[in-house]
């Protein structure tokens, strides 16, 4: 499978390390803007990030600019997450977001889309992390990630039923 992810989820997976657990079936694809966002500062996730691009984990795609304009217009999203979105939408696939202006286009645009919790349930489901494991994960994800109560909540009881 191939999903377009945004720099909010690569990040939030990444500093969870979910991310290489993720790559292992989901062929990620990133724009250049993504790259530069996530890979700049010299911190444990954008060297894990930098080592999956170096593996060809995660594979490099260049947007249309002016669809990435459009987006940015039209959306009032930035720069990375329309590239994102731009990608997404030419190769007719689902893109990885954390972003609430980013997921609202992507709904708009009828574009499927998943963010670092519903991989996280995911890979609990599959039985590739514990229910245990999953729920410090979850607790890092609520850490750094904008979430409400709600979604937290939500995710919580989930990974409480997985076995």
């Amino acid at each position: 499978m191939e999903m377009v992810f945004d720099s909010s989820t690569l990040i939030l997976l990444s500093k969870t390390e979910v991310l290489g657990i993720v790559s292992e079936d989901i062929q990620i694809i990133i724009p250049r803007m993504v790259k530069a966002e996530c890979t700049r500062k010299d911190t444990f996730d954008a060297k894990l990030i930098s080592a999956l691009i170096g593996n060809r984990k995660v594979e490099m795609a260049t947007a249309n600019k002016e669809a990435v304009g459009m987006l940015c217009r039209d959306f009032k999203i930035h720069v990375g997450e329309a590239e994102s979105l731009a990608i997404a939408l030419k190769r007719h696939l689902p893109v990885a977001v954390d972003d609430l202006l980013t997921i609202k286009a992507c709904k708009v645009l009828n574009v499927k889309f998943a963010t670092a919790i519903h991989f996280l349930i995911n890979i609990a489901e599959e039985g590739k992390i514990n229910s245990e494991r999953a729920l410090v994960k979850l607790e890092k994800l609520s850490l750094y990630g904008r979430y409400s109560k709600r979604i937290i909540d939500d995710a919580t009881k989930r990974l409480k039923g997985v076995k």
